[in-house]
């Protein structure tokens, strides 16, 4: 069994084309095409549709995925495992945030662990809260910073951040200090990760409010730059509003909606993991 094969497998799944893997991994489009035939050669089916928008799993990979996911991650983790008792340090660790503010920080982070731990390789990668919790529980990232969430994982509270509502310069709610929740259901609204399990949308449920949602958007400098224009109001975290330096104002909201930033880590970890999160301790 090659497991460089089924390591290649989920990057072609996960990034949705054979060439973003080929450049991930540092192959030919054609060698990882001659890879992935060889593991339907070796399955004894098909584990991809091609189509010209990309690939995407069949019905049969979709049920070894979760075992492909875990034969990977175990031979990563007695790779890294291997080298810590010759004390060697070594692998790679991905982490993930939901908050763009805390880019800077984990940066600064990275680059000093770096120099203590330069066998250990880290990815720091973004997505919304939830996605990057199911992403934990598949191994696909190590450890992430999210709003708290139920799980497996074991939790690092970090801060309480407050939910604001924001509106343009010239929006007649502008000059208001807060705004009720309730003009989310008046006011046109622009949604940012329509349907996905958002924060925002973890406040509208909290609240029973139904947005009115007349705009959607799947970036949220998007979405600040149609507050930006006028085109309706929308939510977001405080700590991530202080990155955008438009012409818009940010409100409170009555009654004050918060929510808990914190790691979750795995509580099946690599060698890598446990390492950097040692190492972060002293940070938070």
């Amino acid at each position: 069994m090659d497991l460089d094969r089924y390591r290649t497998l989920l990057s072609v799944i996960d990034s949705g084309s054979l060439s973003a893997a080929a450049s991930a991994l540092g192959y030919t489009p054609s060698g990882i095409s001659r890879m992935m035939a060889a593991l339907e050669e070796e399955t004894g089916f098909t584990l991809l549709h091609r189509t010209r928008d990309g690939v995407t799993p069949t019905k049969e990979c979709d049920m070894l995925l979760p075992s492909i996911r875990e034969l990977v991650y175990n031979g990563e983790n007695l790779r890294q495992l291997t080298a810590k008792i010759k004390n060697i340090d070594v692998g790679t660790l991905t982490i993930g945030t939901a908050y763009s503010a805390y880019y800077g920080w984990l940066s600064e982070i990275t680059s000093t662990f770096h120099d203590k731990y330069p066998g250990i390789q880290i990815k720091i990668v973004n997505g919304y809260s939830s996605e990057l919790l199911e992403q934990l529980e598949n191994h696909t990232v190590d450890l992430c910073i999210i709003s708290e969430r139920k799980g497996t994982h074991h939790w690092i509270p970090l801060k309480s951040d407050n939910m604001i509502a924001m509106v343009s310069a010239k929006h007649p709610l502008a000059n208001r200090a807060s705004v009720p929740m309730s003009v989310f259901e008046t006011e046109s609204y622009i949604d940012t990760y329509p349907g996905m399990d958002i924060d925002n949308a973890h406040i509208f449920k909290r609240c029973n409010i139904t947005p009115n949602t007349q705009f959607s958007t799947m970036d949220i400098y998007a979405t600040y730059a149609m507050v930006e224009a006028g085109l309706g109001i929308s939510m977001d975290n405080a700590i991530n509003s202080k990155l955008w330096t438009g012409n818009i104002r940010t409100l409170t909201l009555d009654p004050p909606q918060t929510i808990t930033i914190g790691l979750a880590v795995a509580k099946q970890q690599t060698p890598a993991s446990e390492t950097f999160l040692s190492f972060i301790k002293k940070y938070i």
